[in-house]
């Protein structure tokens, strides 16, 4: 059963200035995240970190509660062997995922025309 979805668009000239700040970095991406916009470059290094914020607004949107209690730091968006992006939670999203009663965590990320789009849904 479907017990929250969310959806966020974000541009994706917004994070030019955060691309160059390891600080707004470590605040706000999971040190998996961290590694892996580490070896993109230019372009797909901001598209890298404007589908993952997006995927985690979109989360929060999912949880019905907004970012309130959440460290966007204890979400991570990963990729599996075929390039399907997977959504693992920890601490304060953990927990907040766990409050709905949901099993299970779907995301979806998008980019083009300069924005990145996620949508989440969690079951």
């Amino acid at each position: 059963m479907i017990v929250g979805i969310g959806t966020d668009i974000v541009a994706v000239e917004r994070f030019c200035a955060w691309q160059t700040n390891e600080r707004i970095i470590g605040r706000f991406f999971h040190a998996d995240e961290c590694r892996a916009f580490k070896a993109c470059a230019g372009e797909r290094a901001r598209e890298y970190l404007a589908g993952r914020f997006a995927a985690k607004e979109a989360f929060a949107k999912a949880l019905g509660t907004g970012l309130r209690g959440l460290r966007l730091s204890d979400i991570c968006v990963t990729n599996d062997e075929r390039g399907k992006p997977v959504m693992s939670l920890f601490g304060s999203a953990a927990a907040s995922v766990q409050k709905t009663g949901a099993a299970r965590v779907f995301v979806s990320i998008s980019h083009g025309g300069g924005f990145a789009l996620a949508f989440v849904v969690l079951e």
